[in-house]
């Protein structure tokens, strides 16, 4: 079994895999025009409950250095190109992939 997790920021969602099985899908916000997402291949590296601020209950850090999937404290931002460039998710939605997906995860990013 090999969890992996598909970013599509022209879509808004966010896909976890398992090797070609679609586990699940997920609505997200990402990064606005100044600001976009990156695009590329990364790895979950980190995680921290309960950061604060806007991060929601949940950031968990990328392997590009200051860049993550995290929760949110404006659930209305998601489906929308806001961010400074993470990847935003609901609460309960970021804790769901969090207890699937370990760090070392694979991240693959494209618009």
């Amino acid at each position: 079994m090999a969890i992996w997790i598909d970013v599509s920021t022209s879509r808004h969602e966010l896909k976890m895999f398992d090797d070609d099985r679609l586990i699940k899908t997920y609505p997200i916000a990402v990064g606005k025009m100044l600001s976009p997402t990156p695009t590329g291949t990364y790895r979950i590296i980190n995680k921290h409950y309960n950061p604060g601020g806007p991060y929601g209950v949940l950031w968990m850090g990328l392997s590009r250095p200051h860049y993550g999937i995290h929760g949110t404290n404006d659930p209305s931002s998601i489906g929308k190109d806001v961010s400074h460039g993470c990847i935003r998710m609901f609460n309960a939605d970021v804790l769901e992939l969090s207890s699937k997906a370990p760090a070392g995860t694979q991240v693959a990013i494209h618009k």
